[in-house]
């Protein structure tokens, strides 16, 4: 009992929170530029089965922080004994927990048309779901050190896999991709809807938000909150959904033009080289 406790003790060391573009959070958005400089320089030739494994195993590491984060949530020690009692509002389901299991159903199944809609959707809403909270964290940040550098890790990491498997090609860059990609999230969008249903008539009286959109719960996402609470639920829905797909084309066309732009650059050099 003496060592769990010391665990659980150890999980839940305190630090003063960070604020927004605090040296902690630009030290963790700098190591994601980095990160992403890194792979989409120096590992852009990776086979495909490179590519699968660098995506599984950087998906299982979000995994185990996340596996970390419901563990901590979860247990306390009070009084001399611990304790437990899931908190269900962090339940690991909403938009930025999607790239967690499209990342490891990806690496675990071969290319294909499965396969690639996982990948597109890494490489598109799943970037889209990592620079919001790296450019604006809002108020992600807590005064457990470890849940931070959890929230950092995860958020921070999807850039870079997504920039990944552009520039290796694994992802295309062209504009159907977006509709290989749509066809996960909308998928997601579901079953965040089955189990936002589940809970409300289930009667869970505990606050289970998933994806942010239930009509059960205030309206909480920027931006989105204004429109659902005005607009009848099903339409707020696909408002949703078509909010979140556009963001995510932009995605796509910003990495478009970026390799546009460097084959642009190529292209003299070698007419150099030529003459």
């Amino acid at each position: 009992m003496e060592f769990w406790i010391k665990v659980l003790q150890l999980l839940d060391t305190q630090m003063p929170t960070p604020g927004c573009y605090s040296l902690f959070h630009i030290c963790f958005f700098a190591a994601s530029i980095l990160l992403t400089v890194y792979l989409c320089i120096f590992r852009k030739n990776d086979s495909a089965n490179r590519v699968r494994k660098v995506v599984f195993i950087a998906s299982i590491v979000v995994l185990l922080l996340e596996v970390y984060k419901q563990i901590n949530y979860s247990f306390s020690y009070a009084d001399g004994k611990i304790t437990f009692d899931f908190q269900w509002y962090a339940f690991p389901f909403q938009f930025c927990s999607t790239p967690m299991y499209a990342g490891i159903l990806a690496g675990l199944i071969k290319k294909g048309k499965v396969h690639n809609a996982l990948c597109a959707y890494l490489a598109t809403y799943a970037i889209f779901a990592g620079l919001c909270v790296m450019v604006y964290p809002g108020d992600v940040f807590i005064g457990t050190i470890g849940i931070n550098i959890q929230t950092m890790i995860c958020h921070g990491v999807m850039l870079p896999i997504g920039a990944y498997l552009f520039a290796t090609g694994h992802v295309k860059l062209e504009h159907k991709t977006i509709l290989k990609a749509l066809c996960v999230f909308a998928s997601a969008v579901v079953i965040a809807v089955i189990l936002n249903e589940i809970a409300h008539w289930s009667g869970l009286e505990e606050t289970f938000n998933m994806f942010y959109f239930s009509p059960y719960w205030p309206p909480h996402l920027p931006v989105y909150s204004s429109v659902q609470a005005v607009v009848p639920y099903p339409l707020s829905l696909i408002i949703y959904i078509a909010g979140f797909t556009a963001a995510a084309y932009l995605m796509l066309l910003a990495a478009m033009g970026i390799h546009r732009l460097a084959a642009g650059k190529k292209k003299p050099q070698a007419a150099v080289t030529a003459n």
